[in-house]
C-alpha cells in the first residue's frame, strides 16, 4: 500500500487546493455583507472538507470493484432519477433537489459520474473489439438518452447536455469506427446548425413550438439571449449582458479584489453560484482569468497523462469521461459568461458554490487518481466486470 501512496500524483492535489483558495475567496467576495448568503464561503470550505475526504477515500479503493458493479449503480442512479420526478424541490425553475434535512442533494450532478462508471463496465467488457453500429453504438446511445430525457423534463439542461458529451467522449475511445465517429459528427453538427438557423430566421414559430409543444418556457429566455440577444426580453438578457459588461469592465488585471462595480453592486444574478466566472473576470481582470484556465488545463493534462500510463483497459475510460465532463462545464460555464453559449445554469468545476457539484468532482479526482495507484497492476489480475445479461 505503500508504494501506491507514493504513486499519488502531487500535482493534482497542489491544484484541487489552488482551485479551493480561489473558490473560497471568490465566493466570499459576492456574498460578504449580504443577510441571506453572508457566511456561505464557509460552507463551501466545510464542502471543501468533505470533498478531500471523498478524495483520500477514493484515491485508495481499488476502482476497478466500482467498474465491476456498473450496472447495478447505474439502475440505482435511474430509481433515484425518478425519485427527483415525484419529491424533487424546484430552484431556479428546475425541478432536482432531494431534500435531506438541512441539505439539498442534486441527483443530475451524481449521475454524471454513474454514467461514466456504466459506459466503462460496458466497453470494458468489449474487450478492444471495435464497436459495431447497431449492437454497440445504438444501444450505449439509447441508454444514454433515457437519463437525458429524465433530466431535460426536470428542467436542467445543462447536466443533461453533458451526458451526451460524456457518452460522445467515451465512445472516441472505445474503438469507435471512423466512419462512424465521422458520420456521427455529421449528423449532429447538422442537427446543431439547423437548430441554430431555425431558431434566428423561424423565431416566432420555435419559441411558440417550445413553449406551447413543449412546455418549456424556461429554455426560451436561455436560447434568446444566445441567438437573437436583440428579440430577447430585458429580463432574459439581464445576465448576460451585465456579465459581459462586468467582464469587459476587468481589463488586463481588473479593478481589484472587492472592488468590483457590477460585483459588490450585485448587477449580476447567481454570482455565487453559475456566474463565479463575472466576479474573476472584473475583479482580478485577464490575468486573473488565465490564471484559472491555466490551473484547468494542467489538471486535465495531468489527468490525460494518468490515462495514458494506465495498463488497465478500464482506467482510460474513466479518465476520458471525467475530462469529457470537465471539459464541456468550463467550456459551458465561461461561454455562456461571455455570450457564446446558452446559459444552462451549469456551474464552474472547483470554483462554483454547490455541496453536490464539488463533492461529485472531488470523488471524480479521487476515481482518477486510484486508476493512477491501481492501473499500473498486470491486466490478466485485474478483476473482471460482472457479465451483463443480454
Amino acid at each position: 500500500m505503500l508504494q501506491r501512496i507514493k504513486r499519488i500524483d502531487g500535482s493534482i492535489v497542489l491544484i484541487l487546493l489552488l482551485l479551493m483558495g480561489i473558490s473560497i475567496f471568490s465566493i466570499y467576495s459576492v456574498t460578504h455583507g449580504r443577510d441571506r448568503l453572508d457566511g456561505m464561503h464557509i460552507n463551501m470550505l466545510q464542502y471543501y472538507v468533505m470533498g478531500f475526504i471523498a478524495f483520500a477515500m477514493l484515491t485508495l479503493f481499488d476502482y476497478r470493484l466500482l467498474v465491476r458493479y456498473g450496472l447495478y449503480i447505474y439502475v440505482l442512479g435511474i430509481g433515484i432519477l425518478l425519485l427527483v420526478s415525484f419529491i424533487g424541490k424546484v430552484k431556479n425553475g428546475a425541478q432536482g433537489w432531494i431534500g435531506i434535512g438541512d441539505l439539498s442533494i442534486q441527483p443530475a450532478e451524481l449521475f454524471k459520474l454513474i454514467l461514466i462508471l456504466f459506459l466503462t463496465t460496458v466497453l470494458v467488457r468489449k474487450n478492444r473489439n471495435p464497436l459495431r453500429f447497431w449492437r454497440d453504438v445504438v444501444p450505449l446511445s439509447l441508454i444514454a438518452f433515457v437519463p437525458f430525457a429524465m433530466v431535460i423534463l426536470q428542467n436542467d439542461l445543462g447536466n443533461a447536455l453533458s451526458y451526451i458529451v460524456i457518452l460522445l467522449g467515451i465512445l472516441w475511445i472505445g474503438n469507435l469506427k471512423f466512419s462512424h465517429a465521422l458520420i456521427g459528427m455529421i449528423i449532429a453538427g447538422g442537427m446543431i446548425l439547423g437548430f441554430i438557423l431555425s431558431y434566428i430566421h423561424y423565431h416566432e414559430q420555435m419559441v411558440n413550438f417550445i413553449e406551447k409543444g413543449l412546455g418549456k418556457d424556461h429554455f426560451v429566455s436561455r436560447f434568446d439571449p444566445w441567438l437573437v440577444p436583440e428579440l430577447a426580453s430585458s429580463t432574459a438578457s439581464y445576465q448576460t449582458k451585465n456579465a459581459k459588461t462586468a467582464i469587459a469592465s476587468g481589463g488586463l488585471s481588473g479593478e481589484g479584489y472587492l472592488q468590483g462595480g457590477s460585483v459588490q453592486g450585485n448587477r449580476v444574478p447567481y454570482l455565487y453560484s453559475e456566474s463565479i466566472f463575472v466576479q474573476i473576470g472584473e475583479e482580478f481582470g485577464f490575468l486573473g482569468t488565465a490564471v484559472l484556465l491555466m490551473l484547468f488545463f494542467i489538471l486535465i493534462h495531468r489527468l490525460i497523462l494518468i490515462a495514458l500510463e494506465c495498463r488497465d483497459r478500464g482506467g482510460p475510460f474513466l479518465i476520458v469521461g471525467i475530462v469529457a465532463m470537465l471539459l464541456y462545464q468550463i467550456l459551458e460555464n465561461i461561454g455562456a459568461m461571455i455570450g457564446l453559449m446558452p446559459l444552462t445554469g451549469i456551474t464552474l468545476p472547483f470554483i462554483s458554490y454547490g455541496g453536490t457539484s464539488l463533492l461529485i468532482n472531488m470523488a471524480c479526482m479521487g476515481i482518477a487518481m486510484s486508476v493512477r495507484l491501481y492501473g499500473q497492476d498486470v491486466e490478466d489480475d485485474l478483476p473482471q466486470p460482472l457479465p451483463l445479461k443480454s
